[in-house]
């Protein structure tokens, strides 16, 4: 009988085990005493959501939000390259490369509605709608009449994109785009619910309760001005089970020191650093840097009198030492840059040659030739002094970065004041598209690894030309590149090369400042974090706590 009660307690204790294993969440994380540890983290970010609305959003951390739960056709990898998303499998394209047919997967949205093919028709017509809002219709422009639509020329419904059925859906290019998986990862190809977006209308987009998701995670907390919001797991996410973080909680802050103080109490898991701090925390093994495909600049607006001078623009363009600036006020990896487009980030078609090493410096940090222009702007303008206005976002390095160039240009250029103005980023960029600047401090990341993401927004009625620069000959030069040097890459290189000489080096419609880094703080225990080089800049998809 002993016996028999020690097998069969043996027996009994083996089920009990092996039902443990088998039961056991897989989403959950254990320590090395095999201990579940919660997957939960808290974040910080310089800045505030403005709209959660993909067609309208202007700012990286708007984009940021929107891209943590909103998928599209592809979505970014851990090795930063796209790969299927809400496509079931990789299209269908035509002989001509300019139709592709999309099969979707068979996925929900957070309130239980369908992700259907007319979802993504109804998100790409708002982009392009004139009537709609959006600063993002160039974006459309490789869609076939995404131009014409955008300038009022064409009905919305003649953009090249159909619901063939719920789940098929159809895209017409005006042209072959060799990179347009890449595009479609950006945040303005991102789908919407239309049925609920059709319900809220205006305001669609405008807090947490007036968006619903169809990626890793929901958003809630966000009354459409609060600092701080939360992204939980979306239960409905088609690869949820690869979600390993049931929740974010974010939360703005203004000042880098806050964040590095929260970080050293262990009140914040993950914050990014600038200046001094960045410096002081180089040797922690909690921190990182990373290079961006982002850059810092000066815009000016060219309908106002001053710098609207051609020798005013070029003037302040060369009078500021970019070096000591990134090496000693931004100091987190971050490097001077002499044009627009950045370094290390599209080769020339045989992969052999740098754009940025090609194309050369074409504004460099020049005294001598900054002070000769100066002095032809003051004969031009028959002014001995000269007063403008510095706008800027009111974050950290934001204001940093206006107080340096202050100082510099009002030392090297004689006669000239410079104030400067330092506002929430959505008010900046409500500023910035009602003209109500002199010049404007801003940054901007390309969604996709080609140049023409940072040449394009220049045209005529580009998203972020906010100095309305007008210029036939760049206008033509961007339209050769979409349109009739698409099939031509030799060709069409060499029209890429062209055009950002013509708008930096001979009209300097903006003047490019830096390359810029991340350097952050990230938690020993927190791992998978994807700070993203180009487009977002960060994504939680892949993280969970160790």
């Amino acid at each position: 009988m002993k016996r028999v009660s020690k097998f069969f307690l043996f027996v009994m204790l083996g089920l009990i085990i092996a039902g443990c294993s088998t039961t056991k969440d897989e989403s959950k994380q254990t320590d090395s005493t095999n201990k579940e540890v919660a997957q939960k983290i808290k974040v910080t970010s310089v800045g505030t959501i403005t709209t959660l609305d993909s067609a309208l959003y202007d700012d990286v951390y708007s984009s940021d939000n929107i891209g943590q739960i909103i998928e599209g056709l592809y979505r970014i990898d851990k090795n930063n390259e796209p790969e299927l998303g809400i496509a079931a499998a990789e299209p269908k394209v035509s002989k001509d490369g300019k139709v592709y047919t999309f099969k979707l997967r068979d996925t929900k949205w957070s309130n239980g509605d369908p992700v259907t093919a007319d979802d993504f028709v109804y998100a790409f017509q708002n982009v392009v709608d004139p009537t709609y809002g959006s600063q993002n219709a160039d974006s459309m422009a490789v869609i076939k009449n995404g131009e014409s639509i955008a300038a009022g020329n064409a009905a919305v419904d003649t953009l090249g994109v159909k619901a063939i059925d719920d789940q098929t859906l159809e895209i017409t290019l005006e042209q072959p785009v060799a990179y347009f998986k890449k595009l479609l990862t950006g945040t303005r190809f991102l789908p919407k619910d239309s049925k609920f977006a059709k319900e809220k209308k205006k305001e669609y987009g405008t807090s947490a309760e007036n968006v619903v998701a169809n990626g890793p995670f929901v958003l809630s907390g966000w009354d459409g001005t609060n600092e701080t919001w939360v992204l939980k797991k979306n239960k409905n996410y088609w690869d949820a089970k690869n979600v390993k973080l049931d929740e974010v909680q974010v939360d703005v802050i203004k000042e880098t020191s806050t964040g590095v103080n929260l970080f050293d109490t262990d009140a914040t898991d993950f914050t990014v650093l600038t200046d001094e701090y960045a410096k002081q925390k180089q040797s922690s093994k909690e921190y990182h840097s990373v290079s961006k495909a982002l850059v810092g600049y000066i815009g000016f607006n060219t309908q106002r009198e001053m710098t609207g001078n051609l020798h005013v623009r070029k003037a302040i363009a060369q009078a500021f030492n970019k070096k000591a600036f990134t090496e000693n006020v931004l100091a987190d990896g971050s490097t001077e840059l002499d044009g627009l487009v950045a370094n290390n980030f599209a080769k020339d078609p045989d992969g052999k040659e740098e754009f940025r090493d090609e194309n050369g410096k074409l504004l460099t940090y020049d005294l001598d030739a900054a002070k000769e222009e100066w002095k032809k702007a003051k004969e031009e303008l028959g002014k001995d002094t000269i007063s403008l206005e510095l706008l800027s976002a009111d974050t950290s390095s934001a204001k940093k970065t206006v107080e340096f160039l202050q100082g510099e240009l009002e030392e090297n250029l004689d006669g000239l004041k410079i104030t400067t103005k330092s506002v929430p980023i959505g008010q900046r960029l409500t500023l910035n598209r009602s003209g109500e600047f002199d010049l404007f401090f801003g940054t901007w990341t390309p969604d996709y690894a080609d140049p023409i993401d940072f040449l394009q927004p220049y045209m005529t009625n580009g998203g972020i030309n906010f100095g309305k620069y007008s210029n036939t000959a760049y206008d033509e030069s961007i339209n050769n590149v979409l349109t009739t040097l698409a099939n031509d890459p030799e060709k069409r290189w060499e029209e890429l090369l062209k055009a950002e000489k013509i708008l930096i080096k001979q009209d300097v419609a903006i003047a490019p400042v830096y390359q810029g880094s991340i350097a952050y703080l990230e938690a020993a225990n927190v791992k998978g974090i994807q700070t993203l080089p180009f487009g977002r800049s960060v994504s939680y998809r892949l993280a969970y706590v160790k």
